[in-house]
């Protein structure tokens, strides 16, 4: 059985971790996973490029994705769905200590990823042009999101689609200049929440809303009133020179998984197997984090 922390984790999480690379700063990772029992991570699309598209590694790697991979016809699309997944499936690794090579992949009914075989850590992931946004928690769920700085929503008139009517009011209260910039907040809130949740675009945005910049981040309904409690906890950064993140956390009450590592919770006989049906020629773990088999693929 996996141990539970005595005491809640942190109310709060640190900022996201920029891994420039496949020996990125993992630690920070991990450290947060247990200190806070939550880690976001970012990373440029350049830095996680497959070096060979058709590769033994990707195809290792990509494990289930790998049809679906090849169905992709547009390079653009495809590199950043495998970089997107290949940097998710690190970060787990991370986690569950194991090769990112037995991570494996599962989506839920409305595209929703999760961990196959390991319900303990709830994972989000997001990308826009050339940022790659993972989320991890062991304390509920998690949603993250991210769009450029400058996206013209607002000058598009998007506001008036996505916006309850409390949003539009706080927004019309506001300096034209800052109006966009309150508008792609207000977006990467609604996109992280809706993703923790499971409901991604099916949630629709003028349903539920959040409050002004200066506001406590909390859900709240279309007039303005409480939509949630302290269960969620939200908060939007600045990442990358120009692009805002926000990141939905939901706390189950049970406090974080203290110890995620997959060789505490599965029997050794089934990991053996595991390796075997992946082809993968895997050492037992030692419980140091495999940070050798982290850094090729």
């Amino acid at each position: 059985m996996t141990a539970r922390r005595r005491t809640a984790p942190s109310s709060s999480f640190g900022e996201p971790v920029q891994i420039s690379g496949r020996d990125g700063a993992w630690d920070r990772v991990r450290a947060d996973l247990e200190e806070h029992a939550v880690a976001v991570l970012h990373a440029r699309l350049a830095d996680w490029r497959p070096d060979r598209a058709g590769g033994p590694r990707l195809r290792a790697l990509l494990g289930r994705d790998w049809d679906r991979y090849l169905e992709m016809t547009h390079p653009d699309v495809r590199m950043r769905f495998a970089a997107s997944r290949v940097l998710l499936k690190f970060a787990a690794a991370v986690a569950l200590r194991v090769p990112p090579q037995a991570v494996e992949l599962g989506y839920g009914p409305t595209g929703r990823p999760f961990l196959r075989g390991y319900d303990a850590v709830d994972i989000s992931l997001s990308h826009t042009e050339d940022l790659l946004l993972i989320g991890l928690t062991t304390k509920g769920l998690i949603g993250v999101d991210a769009e450029r700085a400058d996206r013209p929503l607002y000058t598009r008139g998007l506001h008036r689609h996505v916006c309850t009517p409390h949003e539009m009011t706080v927004l019309e209260r506001l300096p034209q200049r800052r109006r966009g910039p309150a508008l792609v907040r207000l977006w990467t809130l609604k996109e992280a929440y809706s993703k923790a949740i499971g409901q991604g675009l099916r949630f629709r945005f003028t349903d539920f809303g959040f409050g002004g910049e200066h506001q406590p981040a909390r859900v709240l309904a279309p007039d303005g009133a409480p939509g949630t409690g302290v269960e969620w906890e939200f908060r939007t950064f600045s990442v990358d020179g120009g692009y805002v993140v926000s990141v939905a956390v939901s706390d189950a009450g049970f406090g974080g998984t203290q110890d995620t590592a997959a060789r505490t919770m599965l029997d050794p006989h089934v990991v053996a197997a595991l390796a075997e049906a992946l082809g993968e020629d895997v050492e037992p773990d030692d419980g140091t984090g495999g940070e050798d088999d982290l850094l090729g693929w």
